[in-house]
């Protein structure tokens, strides 16, 4: 499993880092420093603006949604090194 970090900016401008853990192609777990999980999310690959997120998730959308550009980024420049 790929795990890597990130940082995205909330909507006042503050930074927050994030470990990304790949389960799979589509699904993604986000954890906050102190290694607690914060949400699950399925990015669809046909799809990719489309996101699902898990029920139990503690990150507001806004949040989420900078999360998943990151993600989305990440997977893009990781295809592009082979």
């Amino acid at each position: 499993m790929e795990q890597f970090r990130i940082e995205v900016a909330d909507n006042d401008g503050y930074g927050h880092f994030f470990n990304i853990k790949m389960l799979d192609m589509e699904h993604f777990q986000i954890f906050d420093d102190r290694q607690q999980r914060m949400a699950t999310i399925e990015i669809e690959q046909e799809e990719p603006h489309h996101y699902r997120q898990s029920l139990d998730c503690k990150i507001g959308l806004p949040l989420l949604d900078a999360i998943k550009d990151s993600i989305m980024l990440h997977e893009e420049l990781t295809e592009n090194q082979i």
